[in-house]
């Protein structure tokens, strides 16, 4: 069954260095009576572009058993690395916090993003911990219960050879070439956090990949494995980077979240 969907935007959640921070907030019609687990969606385009605006119909929330929060975040051309993953916190903060006037179950939240925002939603995945990491935005709990990270980068020191360059998006998220850089490489590398536990992740990758190859979600498997973490990885064999609405993945990819989803947050 198919639920139509209510949505709100420009729900404003933070102010960051007079950046006002928005996000855009699907919800299934009629809600029912129980709150439900929301799932934070994270654009991608590089942290240099992009936008909270859906590219695809809200297919989480038409199920009935979500809601959806699109936000958007900082770009690097605003401010470089952390700003990003402080955003990407506040939203979670802010949902968790008017969890109950929105229909919200704040035990149950979920975060999925592709390319730039994959990045982004396996930090929030493994940093609820870092006190460092918080940022000045709400006072709630940044955690999260689900991670699915779509064709994104995780260990930004081992992309090499053009993403070295001080004008890739990488040096670019982190204000200079990335070998001159390596304190805040590091600090951007979910790696970096798997000495406390993390929740569930789901790995989506082409193996075409160009742009972000597919070993930066092998590493990331395996470390995750090596932390007795939860973590499955979709390979397609023929995908490339982006998976727009004409992608022939893209079903396969909805499906997969849901059902990835469904597992960890409905139980």
């Amino acid at each position: 069954m198919t639920h139509e969907v209510e949505t709100l935007t420009d729900l404003p959640y933070g102010n960051a260095a007079g950046y006002l921070l928005f996000l855009d907030l699907y919800r299934p019609e009629p809600m029912p009576a129980q709150p439900l687990p929301v799932i934070v969606y994270l654009h991608g385009g590089m942290w240099r572009r992009g936008d909270k605006a859906l590219s695809s119909d809200p297919f989480l929330a038409q199920t009935g058993r979500y809601i959806v929060a699109s936000i958007n975040y900082r770009r690097s051309d605003q401010a470089i690395f952390p700003a990003q993953l402080h955003d990407a916190k506040a939203a979670v903060r802010w949902l968790r916090a008017n969890a109950q006037k929105l229909g919200i179950d704040p035990t149950r939240i979920g975060v999925w993003g592709h390319d730039a925002g994959g990045h982004l939603a396996s930090l929030l995945g493994v940093t609820g911990h870092v006190a460092d990491l918080e940022g000045n935005n709400g006072s709630a709990a940044s955690s999260v219960q689900a991670v699915v990270a779509v064709a994104a980068p995780s260990d930004l020191s081992q992309l090499g050879d053009w993403h070295d360059e001080p004008d890739s998006p990488e040096s670019l998220l982190v204000g200079g070439a990335l070998p001159t850089r390596s304190e805040l490489v590091q600090q951007a590398n979910p790696l970096s956090y798997l000495d406390q536990p993390a929740p569930p992740f789901l790995l989506i990758h082409g193996e075409h990949d160009q742009t972000v190859p597919i070993s930066q979600s092998l590493i990331l498997q395996q470390a995750l494995q090596a932390a007795n973490a939860e973590v499955e990885l979709l390979r397609l064999p023929e995908a490339e980077h982006n998976f727009g609405p004409n992608s022939p993945y893209l079903q396969q990819i909805n499906q997969q979240i849901l059902a990835f989803f469904d597992r960890v947050l409905q139980a």
